[in-house]
């Protein structure tokens, strides 16, 4: 089994709230910014401040819009995105395997 690449981990992934909004997104689709935040469970703040890292490192975009009067955000999951948290997870799945346990799904 080759080693595991403990440096390649994604440290803009490897965050849990970051890990969350990526799960969600991957699994869900698009979110608005409340909906992430009832579902994550978190601060409007700590969560704002996650998805600046995420929009950042290009791995979510954000559609802004008006619904009524008040302002609505919603952000999607990128194709970077989706590949960086692929190799994340599959460098988890890798981590678990060479611990001789059975990976989730498999």
């Amino acid at each position: 089994m080759p080693p595991i690449d403990f440096n390649g981990l994604d440290t803009t992934v490897h965050g849990p709230l970051r890990l969350g909004v990526l799960t969600a997104l991957q699994l869900d689709g698009p979110h608005d910014f409340t909906t992430l935040k009832k579902r994550l469970e978190i601060a409007d703040g700590s969560l704002g401040l996650q998805l600046q890292k995420l929009e950042e490192a290009e791995y979510i975009r954000s559609e802004k819009a008006f619904v009524g009067r008040r302002p609505k955000t919603t952000y999607h999951l990128t194709k970077k995105g989706r590949a960086a948290l692929a190799h994340y997870l599959d460098t988890l799945q890798r981590l678990l395997q060479a611990m001789g346990r059975t990976p989730v799904g498999g």
